[in-house]
């Protein structure tokens, strides 16, 4: 074998070792996720975290989001699609992870507007006026204190500002961050269906995922 032979067949060894090394590694991930998910709901579903769809339902979704994702709130429309389609079979979770500049405080102004019944209006304001507060060059997370009440949300400002600044919200906040951690999630929109991590990132992959659990525990 000359030179250049050896060179090439040690990079194609190279190449496919560094593929099979990806490969398992993504499912020894999975296989722990779903490990940690089966162990402690707590860590997956806690008591605090808001949610839509039928408590009761076998198939749970759990999103992973920051405010100040423009993915996130790209998914937003199709994942409330994905509720009207399982109306009575699924239900969604939905956590923080906020890992851009800001977007903690913005978390902590849902679970504020959260405490006057105004979570799902707050949210909707969030995503719609994204562009406006949380450029990633010179985000403004603050510009929300008059975004909200300017969407016409009836909210007590001076009463959401000091809930805003209480150990109960930022108790949530910093368990779903620590939760996040725990369950591998390093991006988002993260989402886990009963446990389980999209095989890869996408639309499509999600609505398998969905119809794969939806076929394990509703197909008698």
């Amino acid at each position: 074998m000359n030179k250049k032979m050896l060179v090439t067949a040690t990079l194609i060894a190279l190449i496919v070792g560094f593929a099979v090394a990806t490969n398992w590694y993504r499912g020894a991930e999975a296989e722990r996720v779903e490990t940690i998910a089966d162990e402690s709901t707590n860590v997956l579903v806690p008591g605090h975290a808001m949610s839509l769809g039928p408590e009761d339902a076998q198939v749970v979704l759990v999103e992973f989001f920051d405010p100040a994702c423009e993915t996130c709130a790209m998914f937003h429309k199709p994942v409330k699609d994905l509720l009207k389609q399982y109306p009575e079979r699924l239900r969604l979770v939905l956590r923080y992870a906020p890992f851009h500049h800001g977007s903690e405080d913005v978390a902590k102004m849902l679970e504020a507007a959260r405490l006057q019944g105004k979570y799902w209006e707050a949210l909707e304001v969030m995503f719609a006026t994204q562009r406006r507060w949380a450029s990633h060059h010179h985000p403004q997370p603050e510009l929300l204190w008059e975004l909200l009440p300017a969407a016409g949300l009836e909210l007590d400002m001076e009463r959401m500002r000091q809930d805003f600044a209480g150990f109960q919200i930022d108790s949530i906040v910093q368990k779903d961050i620590a939760d996040a951690a725990t369950l591998g999630i390093r991006k988002t929109p993260g989402f886990l269906v009963n446990g389980r991590q999209l095989p890869s990132f996408g639309l499509a992959q999600l609505h398998q995922l969905v119809a794969e659990e939806m076929a394990a525990k509703y197909t008698k």
